[in-house]
């Protein structure tokens, strides 16, 4: 299936050069752009887009906002790409926490970009080990202040689902965690599919926000 994708920037080269790269790749489609955070929300409710490639740092209303009013409207599927030209700890960590399910910087290849966007349309989690690094680092400054789980939500989960979202936390990926824990990808990914519908989550993405945030996981250990 073709991945429907909105380009959010407040530059028109970029928007132009993104949609051009993408369009080129098969399998993805650019069916509309937005020049701030405003518009994105507004085409985002209209077109019901699979992806959004969203700016940061737009007029107005900027990516970290536009993200939050988009991720909080539970009928919309759309996954959330965030690029920006800042490597710094509190956009991603700002972003991610808004409901981003990936990061990317926008000196990435075309080729990069595309993979990204597949990669996010399939729910699964882009962070690469720099920045999942760098998160878990933001998350142990933060972890005095975080929030004991929603023991109700917590308690939803059976003993190998709670495994499953702890190794999810720590970045590794299916085929890893299925190694860890002697079992089939598949049952990982069932497992997986399961964690996100108890916990009305979007994608592993936010799953491991949710390990590290509810204090579930914390940095350098596990809490099971």
């Amino acid at each position: 299936m073709t991945i429907r994708v909105m380009i959010a920037d407040d530059q028109a080269m970029v928007r132009e050069a993104f949609s051009v790269l993408l369009n080129a790749q098969p399998g993805i489609e650019v069916i509309t752009t937005a020049v701030d955070g405003l518009e994105a929300v507004a085409r985002a409710e209209e077109l019901r887009p699979d992806v959004i490639v969203m700016d940061i740092r737009m007029p107005g209303l900027n990516g970290i906002e536009a993200t939050r009013r988009i991720t909080r409207q539970t009928d919309l599927p759309t996954k959330i790409l965030v690029l920006t030209t800042f490597d710094l700890d509190e956009y991603v960590y700002e972003a991610l926490r808004a409901g981003a399910s990936g990061f990317l910087l926008k000196d990435a290849s075309g080729a990069q970009l595309a993979e990204a966007v597949r990669t996010v349309a399939s729910g699964d989690a882009l962070l690469s080990p720099e920045i999942t690094k760098r998160l878990i680092t933001e998350f142990s400054r933060l972890s005095s202040s975080a929030k004991p789980p929603t023991q109700v939500r917590i308690d939803a989960l059976t003993n190998r689902e709670t495994e499953v979202l702890a190794l999810v936390a720590q970045g590794l990926s299916n085929a890893e965690i299925a190694g860890e824990l002697v079992v089939a990808e598949q049952t990982v990914k069932t497992h997986m599919g399961s964690i996100l519908h108890k916990l009305q989550l979007r994608d592993r993405t936010q799953a491991a926000v949710f390990a590290y945030e509810t204090g579930l996981v914390t940095p350098g250990r596990t809490n099971l």
